[in-house]
């Protein structure tokens, strides 16, 4: 469980909640699998506080449910769920680039492409860790040009609720994207043409949306049951990316 090392005495509660989000997503946690503070206390060197903190907070965003006296899981992947996720971070994306691409200079173009390069040769190596951290990095220009706090912190809320699913289709059908619809991004960028750049992120981000219709055969792929949706929303709001 790589993801669940010792961590440092600073920012306990955040530290936590990094770690454990990490270890859902990457899988290390699997879904429906139990958690209980003292253990994972234990595992990243902390208090049972801060890691009770962190549990609360994932639930806020999804990717733990509880019942009192009875348990704390990690959830399965729900198809309505992610999709909703999904649509979420498209809709901010769309709005990163319409913001964002006037505002893009050489030095954020040229960090998109060699985000892209990194992406592409990350995709040949069947390397999911490698492909997603670019693909992060190369669609985080745009949110940082556009200087929208609260879009970035939605993307980075619902984005793991997206990612969970994301890098076990990876490992499936050995990709996770389109470097070409990166590409094309970019020379939109390049060219300052915003309505252009909303258009192919709308693209990138709406065949997301597709992952949502996978999570259940996801599920049985790994052996998981195929959950039945949620009676409320219960801050599954949007995932994963």
């Amino acid at each position: 469980m790589d993801a669940l090392r010792p961590v440092g005495r600073t920012l306990l509660r955040d530290r936590a909640y990094e770690a454990l989000r990490e270890a859902i997503v990457r899988g290390d946690l699997a879904p429906g699998a139990p958690l209980k503070d003292a253990d994972l206390a234990d595992r990243l060197g902390l208090s049972r506080a801060p890691v009770r903190e962190a549990l609360a907070r994932l639930g806020d965003e999804g990717l733990v449910e509880s019942k009192p006296q009875s348990y704390t899981r990690v959830t399965r992947p729900v198809s309505r769920v992610v999709r909703d996720a999904a649509s979420v971070v498209r809709v901010m994306h769309e709005l990163a680039a319409r913001t964002g691409v006037p505002l893009l200079g050489p030095e954020g173009i040229r960090a998109m492409r060699e985000a892209n390069e990194r992406f592409a040769a990350a995709v040949r190596a069947s390397d999911v860790e490698a492909a997603l951290h670019a693909d992060d990095e190369l669609h985080q220009v745009l949110v940082v040009a556009s200087g929208n706090h609260a879009a970035a912190a939605t993307i980075a809320r619902y984005t793991p609720l997206i990612r969970r699913v994301e890098r076990r289709l990876f490992g499936d059908a050995g990709s996770c994207g389109s470097a070409e619809l990166h590409a094309r991004l970019i020379d939109a960028c390049a060219a300052g043409d915003a309505a252009e750049a909303v258009r192919v992120t709308t693209e990138i981000w709406a065949a997301l949306e597709q992952l949502a219709d996978d999570a259940i055969e996801v599920a049985e792929v790994t052996g998981i049951p195929a959950p039945t949706p949620p009676a409320s929303s219960s801050s599954h709001g949007s995932a994963a990316p």
